[in-house]
């Protein structure tokens, strides 16, 4: 039944090379989906995690290279798309720190150019990527999608503006669009500027001490899977319209316990060791995120499935068969 609904349905993804992009892409095309998959350009033609998708897959992955700050280039890969998925942004918080006008640039600018060519096109659903980091340190858990926002780093507001764009072109305009809200997605491919794989990597390449930030912040992680599930869930609902979506497991976990997990599952005791560039600013850490996805489940049927334990297995293997990839004696931005 799932694989039917998405049978010859054009999809464009933006973010597509990236690490959720790349898993709902493929996950997409094995359902029978026509997929229009952007890509950033860049003179070495790579595709990010598109480069190793199997051969199969990628007869039903068509890729456009581009940028989403150029209005022209972003039109051109809308039309003619029945679904939108935009997941191309700058997530990196502490790089946000660095450049915020590249965050203005790409997750503001060129969400407002999705929302244009969507229009334009008159495209059937888009399904906008948000952040649980819109909401800052929790009022109160868990967090629902009434939460007030707080933008508490650069990348944050940025999220927070382009959500509010989302919205403003629904109640505006009559845009089909719907938010999801994925809360610390981990999970296969994701980078070691997230914290969870950072860890593993610095105890498979093994590492006498774990360089970490702060240990006390909580995190809901949502195992990626579950995340696509989400998002696919949120575009097929007639009920999503107008309305915006948490995708959180519902668990929270400090750091710290996720780190001591990981040392369970890598088979590795190493003391922890407080790395300061790792840590935010005092006023811009968040220090709880839980996530209340009732509305979710309700609307939507949706609920995740993976276990934090068993979604860690998964993301130390692949992080073992990619060691090199991840630069372990080195902070990634």
């Amino acid at each position: 039944m799932k694989n039917s609904f998405w049978s010859g349905v054009a999809v464009g993804v933006t973010g597509a090379g990236g690490f959720i992009g790349s898993h709902l892409a493929e996950e997409l095309a094995r359902r029978g989906a026509k997929v229009r998959a952007m890509v950033r350009y860049n003179s070495a033609s790579r595709w990010g995690f598109l480069d190793r998708t199997p051969a199969a897959l990628m007869r039903r992955i068509d890729v456009r290279a581009g940028d989403l700050a150029d209005p022209f280039f972003v039109r051109e890969f809308v039309a003619g798309q029945e679904v939108v998925f935009h997941l191309g942004a700058l997530i990196a918080i502490p790089y946000s720190y660095e450049a915020p006008a590249q965050y203005v640039e790409t997750n503001i600018h060129g969400t407002l150019n999705v929302l244009e060519a969507c229009l334009r096109a008159k495209t059937r659903k888009v399904v906008h990527t948000s952040t649980s980091e819109v909401f800052g340190t929790a009022r109160y858990v868990p967090i629902d999608e009434a939460h007030p926002r707080q933008g508490q780093s650069p990348y944050s507001a940025t999220k927070i503006g382009a959500d509010a764009l989302v919205e403003s072109f629904h109640r505006s305009f009559g845009l089909p669009a719907a938010i999801a809200r994925p809360f610390n997605t981990y999970g296969p491919r994701q980078s070691a500027r997230a914290v969870l794989p950072s860890i593993a990597a610095q105890l498979l390449s093994g590492a006498p001490r774990l360089e970490i930030g702060a240990l006390d912040p909580v995190r809901d992680f949502n195992y990626v899977a579950d995340t696509v599930e989400g998002f696919l869930a949120v575009a097929r609902s007639p009920r999503a319209i107008g309305e915006d979506f948490n995708l959180g497991s519902g668990r929270g976990v400090s750091i710290g316990a996720a780190a001591r997990l990981l040392m369970k599952i890598t088979g590795r005791r190493v003391p922890f060791s407080t790395d300061r560039r790792r840590v935010r600013p005092a006023k811009s850490e968040v220090m709880r995120l839980l996530c209340g996805n009732a509305k979710a489940r309700r609307l939507l049927g949706w609920r995740p499935r993976w276990t934090l334990e068993k979604g860690l297995e998964q993301l130390a293997a692949h992080v073992l068969a990619h060691l090199a990839d991840y630069k372990p004696g080195r902070y990634n931005v």
